[in-house]
């Protein structure tokens, strides 16, 4: 079988994928992972988790449940976030750099071959030099996948928009004044396309932070991907970075400690579902937000690496209060934190 982090890798977009952990309790530390509402991995000896998996299927969110005195860590994973941009001239470079940073997969589809290249430059992990239309015959959407249209002209919007609006989507938004968006709306309108599907495209672009310069409305457009993004509660934990540390065949037995958060209350700097992975020479790879919150797991998760007995744990940060403020804690919140060691 498979391992975990192989089967999560792995995931596809449009499946709903849950992973349970008891995170307090007497079942410490036992850990499913279902796909299809079936379980197709399992740690524990007891069952523990198998016996209440109807329980765990009706979480539609990331959050923790408590079942018979052990509380459970339900994380609704969501697969790799895809960008798609259609254009590749001056506002799309930025658009590309700042997607990387954010952890999008970015493709672009630009039928010059110049521009091609400047997005490729850019850093784009696939880039289509093709006439828009059959560019986009070659990308799949899907639920995760964030369409941005800025073409050179309102044709090329229209010829993309009335692609892309046939495909499954997270967000599509287009580039324009109002008078040349209304045009090409109203053209597809004429063709026969949902006006309702239509209405839903992002137009204009961005969230309105009075952007002028190619940067700034990438800012602006990024910021309004991000923001649709967070509004579904699922867990982005098991980031890119973190899935190939653990896959990888030469690092995968090397000992370390999984930081995840699972609850937080009040003002904290990452969201529940974030990790970290932290190694006994001290290494870390991502991050939960920085700071003394931060240094304080670090040290627990070195603490257990130097004993043999300690598996897992949940260990709780206290961001408020004077010692907090002396600390320079100064988010003001309270996180609970769950610690696995993991490999050898």
């Amino acid at each position: 079988m498979s391992n975990l982090y192989e089967l999560i890798k792995k995931s596809d977009a449009n499946q709903k994928y849950l992973v349970a952990t008891v995170v307090e309790g007497e079942h410490l530390g036992e850990k499913v992972f279902v796909s299809l509402d079936k379980i197709v991995y399992e740690t524990g000896k007891s069952s523990f988790l198998k016996h209440h998996i109807k329980i765990i299927l009706k979480q539609l969110e990331t959050g923790v449940i408590t079942v018979e005195g052990n509380r459970i860590f339900c994380e609704i994973l969501q697969p790799d976030k895809k960008l798609v941009i259609c254009g590749a001239g001056h506002v799309s470079i930025p658009i590309i750099k700042i997607g990387l940073l954010a952890d999008f997969s970015v493709s672009v589809i630009e039928d010059r071959f110049t521009f091609a290249n400047d997005a490729l430059r850019a850093g784009a992990k696939q880039v289509i030099c093709e006439p828009f239309e059959q560019g986009l015959k070659k990308i799949d959407g899907d639920k995760n996948t964030y369409f941005v249209i800025v073409t050179r002209g309102h044709r090329y919007d229209q010829i993309c928009l009335e692609e892309i609006i046939k495909k499954e989507h997270a967000y599509i938004g287009m580039i324009g004044s109002k008078v040349r968006v209304k045009k090409v709306k109203d053209q597809l309108a004429e063709k026969g396309v949902d006006i309702k599907k239509l209405e839903r495209v992002h137009t204009p672009i961005g969230l309105n932070i009075r952007a002028e310069t190619p940067v700034e409305i990438a800012i602006s457009i990024m910021a309004e991907i991000v923001q649709e993004k967070n509004l579904k509660k699922q867990s982005s934990g098991y980031s890119k970075k973190i899935l190939e540390r653990l896959n990888a065949i030469e690092v995968s037995s090397e000992r370390k400690v999984m930081a995840t958060i699972i609850s937080r209350k009040g003002s904290a700097p990452r969201e529940v579902g974030t990790k970290m992975l932290i190694y006994p020479d001290g290494r870390t790879v991502e991050t939960l937000g920085g700071g003394c919150a931060e240094a304080d797991i670090k040290i627990r998760a070195l603490s257990m690496l130097s004993s043999e007995k300690e598996k897992s744990e949940l260990h709780q940060v206290d961001m408020t209060g004077w010692q907090a403020e002396e600390e320079g804690m100064v988010c003001g919140g309270i996180i609970e934190v769950f610690l696995e060691s993991i490999g050898l």
